[in-house]
C-alpha cells in the first residue's frame, strides 16, 4: 500500500505538467472595406435622411458613415473605411468625401 501512494502521487504531478492541449487559431480579422467617394456623388443636393446616408454609406463601400454639419466638432484622424456625408445649415448634402 505503500509504495502505491508515491506511484500516485508521481503519475498525478506527471500529469499536471503536461503541455495543455493545442488551441484553435484566432479568426481572421474581416476585410478591410475601403472606401470610393465617386459612386456616392449622386447624393450631393438632396436632403440629408438616414436613408440616403445608409446609400451612401453602401455605395461608396465604406463600412461606417458620418454626418457633418455646419460648426460640428469632428476628429481629424483618417479613417479609409469612412465616409463622411457633409451638409448645410438646410441639411442638404454638399459634399461627400471618404476618410
Amino acid at each position: 500500500m505503500k509504495r502505491i501512494l508515491p506511484a500516485a502521487a508521481i503519475a498525478l504531478l506527471a500529469a499536471a505538467c503536461a503541455q495543455p492541449p493545442a488551441q484553435a487559431p484566432a479568426p481572421a480579422p474581416p476585410a478591410a472595406t475601403a472606401c470610393d467617394a465617386a459612386p456616392a456623388q449622386f447624393a450631393v443636393g438632396r436632403p440629408q435622411t438616414a436613408p440616403l446616408v445608409e446609400e451612401v454609406r453602401q455605395r461608396s463601400g465604406a463600412y461606417i458613415a458620418r454626418v457633418l454639419r455646419p460648426n460640428q466638432a469632428v476628429t481629424m484622424e483618417f479613417n479609409a473605411e469612412r465616409v463622411n456625408v457633409i451638409v448645410d445649415a438646410e441639411n442638404k448634402v454638399t459634399a461627400v468625401r471618404c476618410g
